[in-house]
C-alpha cells in the first residue's frame, strides 16, 4: 500500500508539471508510464481521485490548445498527448466499477465527447489515433455500467459512424452495441434519430466484415417492429435487400422459435410483399430500372418462405389477409407472361449454367422466382383447408401442375410443385376430386410428375402422390 501511495504522489507531481509547463516529449513519456501502470489491477484500484482530476484537466487543456495551435509539429505532439490521455482513461476503466464511477462523476464523458468532436471537425492528418482511443475509452466506461451507458447515450448520438475510417466506425459500433437496450432502440425508430439506424444498415451492406454493425442489426434492430418499419420506409432497394438478407440469416441460424423477430415484423413484411410484388412483372419488357425493386420482392418472398416453412411462431401468416390469393395470382401472371413470348419468365433448358448443387449462379432477380412462389403456396396450404380451397377456387391446382416441368431458370421447381400438390390434396376431398377429374379428362399433363419420379394414385377414394417404382 505504501508503494502505491508513493506512486500516486509521484504521478500527482508529474501531472502538475504537465499542466503548468509548455508541452514537450517528456510529458508524453509521463503519460505512457501512467498508461502502462494502469494495466495492473492493484495499481488501477489504488489510483486516487486527484490523479484522475489532473488527467481531466490535462485533457481540457489539450482541447483548448488544439483549437489555437498553428505549428504542425506542435499539433502532432498535442494529438499524441491526447491519444495517451485516452489510453490512460481506457485502461483505468477495465474491470473497475469504482474508476468508472469516479470518471463519470468528474465529467470525463462530456469532455471526452467534446475532444472527439474537435477531432472529427479538424483536418489534422493524425487525428484518427486519438479519436479511436477516445471511442475505446467510452466503450470500456460503458461496459457493465448502466449509468455510464445512459450518460454516453444522452450526451451524443454516434455521428462517428459517418467517418471515413474503418477502425473508428468499428469502435463506434462497439460502443453503440454496448449502450443499446430496448428503450434506446425505440428512440432510434423516431424520425429525428432514424439516420443512425439507416447508417448502421448501410454499413451492414457496404462493410459486411464489421461484426458490430451486424450484431446491432440482428440482436437489437430486428427485434423492434417500429424500427424495422421506419428503416425499411427510408431505405433504398439495395439497403432493403441487405435488411432482408439479415432477417433470412437470423431465421436460418436461430430457427423461428428463437430468432427474436416479433410477429408484427412478419405481418409488415407480408404486407410489403403484397403491395410491391407487381414490380417484377415489368422485367418481362426488359426494364432494368426495376431490377433492384424486383430483388427486394424476391428477398421478401424468400423471408416469407422461411417463416412459413414449419409449424413455428410465424404460421399465423397462413391466415394473413389474401396472402395466398396474392401469391397464386402473381404465379398465374408470371406463368402466362412467360408463355406469351420469350422473356425472363419463360422456361429454359439451359442447364450448362447450373452449378454443382443444381442452383444457378445468375444474379437475375427472377431466378427461382416461380419456384419460390410455389413453395410459399405449399407452405400456406399445409394443414390449412381454407387456403387449400382458395387455391382450388383460383384454378391454382392445374397452374401448379403445369409447372412440374424441369426449368433451368427455376431449379427444383418440380420438387416444390410436388410438395405443394401434396399439401393441397392432404385431407381435402374436393381438391382430390378435381385432380382425379383433370386426370380422366386429360386436362393435366402428368408426364412431368412421372419424370420426377411421382405418380397420382387413387386409393380408397383418395388421391395420393407416391413415388414411381423403378421397375414400372
Amino acid at each position: 500500500m505504501a508503494a502505491s501511495s508513493h506512486s500516486n504522489m509521484d504521478m500527482a507531481v508529474s501531472f502538475a508539471g504537465i499542466l503548468n509547463e509548455k508541452h514537450c516529449p517528456e510529458h508524453l513519456q509521463v503519460l505512457k508510464t501512467f498508461t502502462t501502470a494502469l494495466r495492473d489491477k492493484e495499481y488501477r484500484d489504488s489510483v486516487e481521485e486527484e490523479a484522475f482530476s489532473s488527467l481531466l484537466k490535462l485533457l481540457c487543456r489539450l482541447c483548448d490548445d488544439l483549437q489555437t495551435v498553428s505549428d504542425e509539429g506542435q499539433s502532432l505532439l498535442q494529438l499524441q498527448l491526447m491519444a495517451d490521455c485516452f489510453r490512460a482513461q481506457r485502461n483505468a476503466c477495465v474491470q473497475s466499477t469504482r474508476n468508472q464511477g469516479v470518471m463519470r462523476k468528474l465529467g470525463f464523458i462530456e469532455v471526452s465527447l467534446q475532444a472527439q468532436s474537435l477531432l472529427l471537425n479538424s483536418n489534422l492528418e493524425c487525428r484518427y489515433e486519438p479519436l479511436r482511443c477516445g471511442i475505446q475509452f467510452l466503450g470500456n466506461l460503458a461496459v457493465g455500467n448502466q449509468m455510464c451507458k445512459d450518460d454516453i447515450w444522452q450526451q451524443s448520438f454516434p455521428n462517428h459512424l459517418l467517418v471515413n475510417d474503418e477502425k473508428t466506425v468499428n469502435y463506434t459500433s462497439m460502443v453503440l452495441h454496448t449502450c443499446l437496450d430496448e428503450a434506446k432502440v425505440e428512440e432510434l425508430s423516431k424520425s429525428q434519430n432514424i439516420q443512425v439506424a439507416l447508417r448502421v444498415m448501410e454499413l451492414c451492406r457496404t462493410q459486411p466484415d464489421l461484426d458490430w454493425t451486424v450484431l446491432i442489426a440482428t440482436q437489437h434492430f430486428l427485434k423492434s417492429s417500429a424500427l424495422v418499419e421506419s428503416t425499411y420506409s427510408g431505405m433504398s432497394h439495395r439497403e432493403r435487400v441487405t435488411l432482408l438478407e439479415l432477417i433470412l440469416a437470423q431465421l436460418k441460424e436461430e430457427g423461428s422459435e428463437n430468432c427474436g423477430i416479433p410477429a408484427s415484423v412478419a405481418r409488415f413484411l407480408a404486407a410489403s410483399f403484397q403491395n410491391g410484388c407487381g414490380a417484377v412483372l415489368t422485367l418481362a419488357i426488359g426494364s432494368t430500372s426495376s431490377d433492384e425493386e424486383a430483388l427486394t420482392v424476391m428477398g421478401l418472398l424468400d423471408v416469407l418462405c422461411e417463416m412459413t416453412s414449419d409449424l413455428g411462431q410465424f404460421m399465423f401468416l397462413q391466415d394473413h389477409p389474401d396472402l395466398v390469393v396474392t401469391t397464386v395470382e402473381l404465379l398465374e401472371q408470371v406463368h402466362a407472361i412467360g408463355k406469351t413470348s420469350k422473356n425472363v419468365f419463360s422456361s429454359s433448358q439451359n442447364f450448362s449454367t447450373l452449378t454443382g448443387d443444381g442452383t444457378s449462379p445468375s444474379h437475375s432477380p427472377v431466378i427461382s422466382f416461380k419456384a419460390h412462389l410455389i413453395r410459399l403456396i405449399g407452405n400456406l396450404c399445409h394443414s390449412n383447408p381454407s387456403n387449400q380451397n382458395k387455391v382450388r377456387e383460383l384454378d391454382g391446382i392445374p397452374l401448379i401442375l403445369d409447372n412440374c416441368n424441369i426449368d433451368s431458370n427455376n431449379p427444383f421447381i418440380g420438387q416444390w410443385a410436388i410438395f405443394a400438390i401434396r399439401n393441397l390434396l392432404e385431407h381435402n376431398r374436393q381438391n382430390q376430386e378435381l385432380v382425379a377429374t383433370l386426370e380422366r379428362q386429360g386436362s393435366a399433363d402428368y408426364s412431368a410428375l412421372r419424370e420426377l419420379g411421382y405418380m397420382v394414385e387413387e386409393r380408397e377414394g383418395s388421391l395420393l402422390l407416391k413415388p414411381v417404382r423403378k421397375d414400372s
